[in-house]
């Protein structure tokens, strides 16, 4: 279905029990809302109806030009507003990538309308940037962050038939990520103006500037991180504890890329049937 919020329109896939607990699923870069669709099955057996937008940049009817536009705050403004246009005051949040720096941000700042947190691969922001500032591993994690950022980064990655792209889906090794996923995220990406569109996330700022910290997370949470993941150190990921009131688990996957939900979906879905009760 399509959801317009102001003048900005996304495609979402609501599916699942109609009286389900609603779930909601945030995937983060450089996918879609299909980053789900292996999970989404076990969540709809065991009772829960799950919601799963194509974010801003993402949907086509919402790509703003401005790079403003893409600050925690106006994304986070997308989640909530979605699921007010679907009546849902409260909602299990599951996010992968981007996905989960979104719900980090609602968890924190909007607790009334999260009942669980399921972070998958990218842990607390606060832990994440201090992170940066004192251990030099995550610091020499980060440097993708510049390449994104660049003006020319979209450019660069569809040159030569989108090799750059492709050869960013196949870096996990091979088997992370199948074939038929590969070339359909490589559809969603080259479509004109996608692909600048997703990378004004990494534009505006918000993993490398510190606005202030995002403050402590009080809502019932697991954070699933791969001790392989070349984007996040386990100096962040272990102290994300250090900003989490609420019950907390946390649950390393070695052996595992940072691609979680497309590499280990059973796993996933399993962590979120566990966190959210069912």
């Amino acid at each position: 279905m399509q959801i317009s919020l102001n003048d900005l329109v996304f495609d979402v896939d609501v599916a699942g029990p109609d009286d389900g607990e609603p779930v909601l699923l945030l995937h983060g870069f450089p996918h879609n809302r299909q980053s789900w669709s292996d999970i989404t099955p076990a969540l709809h057996r065991a009772g829960l109806r799950t919601v799963a937008p194509d974010q801003r940049g993402y949907s086509p009817g919402a790509r703003p030009e401005e790079t403003a536009a893409y600050a925690l705050p106006e994304l986070a403004g997308d989640a909530l507003g979605l699921l007010d246009a679907l009546g849902i005051g409260s909602a299990h949040v599951v996010g992968h990538d981007w996905g989960a720096v979104v719900g980090w941000w609602l968890a924190a700042r909007t607790p009334e309308r999260v009942r669980t947190l399921t972070a998958s691969a990218f842990p607390h922001l606060d832990a994440y940037q201090h992170a940066l500032r004192v251990d030099p591993e995550q610091g020499d994690n980060s440097g993708y962050i510049e390449v994104l950022s660049a003006a020319d980064a979209a450019d660069s990655f569809l040159a030569d038939g989108a090799a750059g792209l492709e050869g960013w889906y196949r870096q996990g090794g091979e088997g992370v990520l199948s074939e038929e996923q590969i070339q359909r995220y490589l559809r969603t990406h080259t479509a004109p103006g996608a692909l600048r569109a997703a990378l004004q996330w990494y534009r505006a700022g918000t993993l490398r500037d510190d606005n202030g910290p995002l403050g402590p997370v009080a809502v019932p949470t697991t954070h699933i991180w791969s001790e392989p993941d070349p984007s996040v150190s386990a100096f962040a990921a272990e102290h994300t504890a250090d900003h989490v009131t609420g019950e907390y688990r946390f649950v390393r996957l070695p052996g595992v890329s940072h691609w979680q939900p497309q590499q280990v979906p059973q796993t996933v879905a399993a962590e979120i049937l566990r966190r959210t009760g069912h």
